[in-house]
């Protein structure tokens, strides 16, 4: 294909908002707008990566360090918008609302008679905490929700310490939005004070740890009053207990007690769909040098960057020409500068476009029979007979 048609727009700078490399090569090259619409160019790369995503092994082929689970494939990067734990020992890889982790039982102790103790102005967790002298993981803090296909009222009880997972909730219960003041307090529950004990006409969801966990201080469904030493299982029921908190930095691995990571990613594949448009961005930021993008030559939107230098005496491009007919003849994907441009533009345009080798024909070498071929990450170059020089492209190694 011609450079011409493609209408390849290159770019002297970076974008100000080049969110990372790979996204200010691919905009500097032409590949994608500042705005990230794909441009012809970058249009080429998505074609030949749905072609290749016919390999089962198609992953395994884009030589990207990647993190994945048996769903999902994520490529790491500082301003994605996943974040993954990750388990640098064992490999465990999971969206960060999903992560299971190895929680801590409390240490155990015998359970304390219930006691109902005036907490003035003591709404929150962290108020609760600091008016009774209490760590956060002695506290149980109450959530309520509203189950959508139903309209059964939720009450969830998870440990003050830690925060609750919505898409764990959803998974045990179904879709949920939050409760009214009208549906909490028709359940006997108190905003801000709320406890299971004593609830009415609530499904009482709890976290496995809060059946670990003895005398803990919860609402007493009385404004200004809670209740110490409540214990699930003595003073309430609940009918469902499960996983319902999110992993946290610090926390250890639920499979081989190592410490997990959080991972700010984005998503290349979800089992067998593909997100070509992350991958390219991938493929940028892990295949680039301080001159352009340095694509696999199987990644890469063309086998070959074929350019002419305008001469005096030879017409270069007749002879670009008819070599370019020859490499399409061979089954290579070539794209042909045919600009009236300087040597130095279009080096420069090569080195930005990252195809994996160049072939270069200037007036100088045809007087001598020869071209000039370059692999884009070869300080190199070598002279090949314009003869030769498809066997050498055949045989060239990217």
């Amino acid at each position: 294909m011609k450079y011409r048609e493609l209408q390849i727009q290159t770019q002297r700078d970076f974008p100000n908002n080049a969110r990372t490399p790979g996204f200010g090569w691919l905009v500097r090259a032409g590949y994608v707008t500042r705005e990230n619409e794909i441009l012809p160019l970058g249009e080429q790369v998505l074609s030949r990566l749905q072609d290749l995503s016919k390999n089962p092994n198609f992953i395994s082929l884009l030589d990207l360090s990647i993190i994945s689970n048996e769903i999902e494939t994520y490529f790491p990067i500082s301003t994605g918008p996943f974040e993954i734990i990750h388990c640098k020992s064992c490999k465990y890889t999971e969206r960060i609302e999903l992560a299971k982790f190895k929680k801590s039982p409390p240490v155990q102790e015998g359970q304390l008679p219930i006691e109902r103790i005036a907490t003035p102005d003591c709404s929150t967790i962290e108020s609760l905490a600091n008016f009774l002298n209490l760590p956060k993981e002695k506290t149980a803090k109450a959530l309520m929700y509203t189950r959508t296909s139903d309209h059964q009222f939720v009450f969830v009880v998870i440990r003050g310490d830690m925060n609750l997972s919505e898409a764990k909730l959803k998974n045990v219960i179904g879709e949920f939005r939050l409760a009214t003041p009208e549906e909490i307090m028709s359940a006997g529950a108190t905003p801000g004070y709320a406890s299971p004990v004593g609830l009415k006409n609530g499904l009482i969801v709890v976290d496995d740890l809060i059946t670990q966990s003895p005398n803990l201080t919860a609402g007493a469904n009385e404004a200004g009053y809670h209740l110490l030493n409540t214990n699930c299982g003595r003073d309430y029921s609940p009918e469902i207990v499960a996983d319902l908190v999110q992993v946290k930095p610090g926390d250890f691995c639920d499979q081989c007690d190592d410490t997990l990571s959080i991972i700010s990613s984005i998503n290349l594949a979800t089992r067998s769909n593909f997100n070509f448009d992350n991958i390219l961005l991938a493929l940028a930021d892990t295949h680039h040098d301080d001159k352009g993008l340095t694509f696999p030559k199987s990644m890469a939107p063309f086998d070959v960057y074929l350019m002419h230098i305008p001469g005096k005496e030879i017409d270069t491009l007749l002879k670009a020409g008819e070599i370019y007919d020859q490499f399409q003849s061979a089954g290579l994907a070539v794209l042909f500068d045919d600009r009236d441009e300087r040597a130095g533009v279009k080096f420069n345009d090569a080195d930005l476009i990252g195809c994996p080798v160049r072939v270069t024909v200037g007036e100088k070498n045809l007087k001598n029979g020869m071209v000039e071929l370059k692999p884009r990450k070869d300080g190199e170059n070598r002279l090949v007979n314009c003869q030769e020089i498809l066997i050498a492209l055949q045989t060239q190694t990217c």
